[in-house]
């Protein structure tokens, strides 16, 4: 069944996608101010209350193999909503929060968590890192970048970050993440649809190729 997306919805999609044809650095620079507008009022999307966010966060925590995690990152974390809940699920796990509003990151730092929590000011075309990741999460980000070109810089930046056997998490509005996540080249472990809902939404979750044995 299709979904229509509602015309203000488009219309961010298309103005996004303009901005998409500046030069990473520019583009990154034009997200960040927005990013940091859209902020002066707290949680502006109702992340943290929300009951379709607590479903998707529920769902999409669901969707995880039973493993041991020791560092995760979630990319464009806005406010925190969603890493809050993972340092709840991991606490003893070192978890990274990154966005490029620094609004944002400072209403997250003011919720208290585990001494393993931090966040990072970075926009994900730039993000790098000394230490891989065992889990990564990008979720309601990557329509942001607008063009392929700069989904496919997105899909290999988010694989670097990964360590050997490392998880990588997707989740974004279905149909759409069909394109959004057309360029990730993981095998694919597990995908849901969640369709019965007035937000469909996917969730992806790839794996990168295990260390050599013997290593």
């Amino acid at each position: 069944m299709t979904h229509p997306r509602p015309l203000p919805e488009l219309m961010h999609r298309a103005l996004f996608k303009s901005v998409s044809v500046l030069p990473p650095r520019r583009q990154a620079a034009v997200l960040r101010r927005y990013f940091n507008w859209h902020h002066r009022t707290p949680d502006r999307w109702r992340l943290s209350t929300d009951a379709y966010e607590q479903h998707k966060y529920a769902t999409t925590l669901q969707a995880l193999p039973e493993r041991p995690y020791a560092r995760i990152l979630d990319v464009g974390c806005s406010e925190g909503a969603f890493t809050h809940k993972l340092a709840e699920a991991y606490p003893k796990a070192s978890i990274t929060g990154v966005d490029v509003s620094e609004r944002a990151l400072n209403r997250a730092r003011a919720h208290p968590g585990p001494p393993g929590l931090s966040f990072v000011r970075a926009d994900l075309l730039s993000y790098d890192h000394p230490d891989d990741y065992d889990l990564v999460f990008c979720a309601e980000t990557l329509y942001y970048l607008g063009t392929d070109e700069r989904l496919r810089l997105a899909s290999a930046r988010l694989t670097r970050l990964l360590s050997p056997g490392g998880l990588l998490v997707l989740v974004h509005p279905w149909p759409e993440s069909r394109r959004l996540h057309g360029h990730v080249g993981l095998p694919l472990l597990s995908h849901h649809v969640e369709d019965k809902t007035h937000r469909p939404f996917a969730v992806a979750v790839y794996e990168a190729e295990p260390a050599p044995s013997g290593r």
